[in-house]
């Protein structure tokens, strides 16, 4: 009889030939999505543990010293129960306590507790870049302790994600806490697997590398678009709002969204792709998709560039900008006007788009949309800079892991 681990060895070898050989890999190579289990009226008792374990955690991430009573008290949970819970944590050195909370009240002072931030390290990586992967080891906290890159300009396929395993070994050999787990931003469609349907810049074709990774390392691992990672790491660490709109402009243009405090993945998992929605009626720059005068001929970083470079004077260069500005403002607004935002955050070259692009971005949504329903909207450059979408990565992990936001 084989064993379920030989199964998974074997399909993960299958994967990574069908990969070097640049075929697309065979779908009973991809990882199978658990079945979805049918509502019933009961809670099971392990699904209500993890679920105030994963409060407990927040809360304390959030608080940075909080007693058992405080505890009790922000997530609305029996002192018996947090008691329990908390018991629990510190045998797995996941909390710690922090010692007696100064207090001039009457009675004994309660024992303060945190998370052990610096006793465990996360693993972040940027697949985007045409140049270089990208890395970081962080704390808890999303404190960067390490990084790394290596050179991937013109690789693809196999050699790509050999790549990435490079990259990988050197920041988990640097790692001076237990690893909890593994987050890669990758370019392209990726499902909710970890598989990416489709990179093609780096000639992948479903490649199953949340898979490949996990097997490989032995350690949880999660994969997704590197602009849904790049929204969620500004919603945790750049202080986003819960109805955000992320756009992640580079080679190309893509979106992360995020509605309710919630990323939006789409029904094909490609959700905030609008690098190729046509803008305007009159026509345009031809595209690499075969259409003309899409949003990425107007504002992707190569054309940006490369108009730059043709104007003769400061005039003719800002004009390439705002013209870049109001194409964007032009595709965003029927989203702001449908969605309601609260906010529109850009990440990119900042000597690109802050400034003229950004102003321009602005007046253009102005002029389209109701400013008694949308007057509010925060348009803004993001705070993360070129750590967005590794510092996504480890939100990832945060929330996979420990059930933290």
């Amino acid at each position: 009889m084989t064993t379920k681990g030989a199964q998974r060895g074997a399909v993960t070898e299958g994967a990574e030939k069908a990969v070097r050989a640049g075929r697309p890999v065979a779908s009973s190579a991809r990882p199978v999505r658990a079945a979805t289990a049918r509502p019933t009226s009961r809670l099971r008792p392990e699904h209500a543990r993890r679920h105030n374990r994963a409060l407990v955690m927040q809360a304390l991430y959030r608080a940075e010293g909080l007693s058992r009573a405080d505890l009790a008290r922000e997530v609305g949970l029996t002192r018996v129960t947090i008691s329990d819970l908390v018991a629990d944590l510190i045998a797995e050195d996941l909390v710690i306590e922090l010692g007696l909370r100064p207090d001039s009240r009457p009675g004994k002072p309660a024992t303060l507790l945190d998370l052990n931030r610096q006793g465990f390290s996360i693993v972040g990586l940027d697949l985007s870049n045409n140049s270089a992967f990208r890395g970081v080891l962080t704390d808890l906290d999303g404190t960067v302790k390490s990084r790394a890159e290596v050179p991937v300009r013109g690789v693809t396929g196999m050699e790509a994600v050999d790549a990435a395993y490079r990259l990988l070994d050197e920041l988990l050999a640097g790692a001076e806490a237990p690893v909890i787990g593994i987050g890669i931003g990758s370019p392209g469609l990726v499902d909710l697997d970890g598989t990416v349907v489709q990179a093609p810049n780096l000639g992948w074709h479903d490649v199953p590398l949340q898979q490949l990774v996990s097997e490989r390392y032995d350690l949880p691992t999660q994969v997704a678009n590197d602009a849904n990672m790049a929204a969620q790491g500004e919603r945790t660490f750049g202080g986003a709002s819960a109805d955000t709109m992320l756009i992640r402009i580079g080679r190309g243009v893509g979106s992360g969204l995020v509605i309710g405090g919630h990323l939006v993945h789409g029904s094909g998992f490609a959700a905030g792709e609008i690098g190729h929605v046509v803008v305007g009626t009159d026509g345009g720059a031809d595209c690499a998709c075969g259409k003309a005068g899409c949003l990425e001929t107007w504002l992707a970083s190569p054309r940006l560039e490369a108009n730059l470079a043709e104007a003769t004077d400061d005039a003719g260069r800002t004009a390439v900008l705002r013209e870049a500005g109001e194409r964007l403002g032009i595709a965003l607004g029927p989203v702001v006007g449908a969605l309601n935002l609260g906010e529109v955050i850009l990440a990119g070259p900042h000597d690109l788009l802050a400034g003229d692009l950004l102003e321009a971005t602005a007046e253009t949504l102005r002029s389209r949309t109701m400013g008694e329903l949308h007057g509010d909207l925060s348009l803004r450059m993001t705070a993360l800079g070129r750590d967005i979408v590794v510092l996504g990565a480890v939100v990832t992990v945060l929330t996979g892991q420990l059930g933290i936001s």
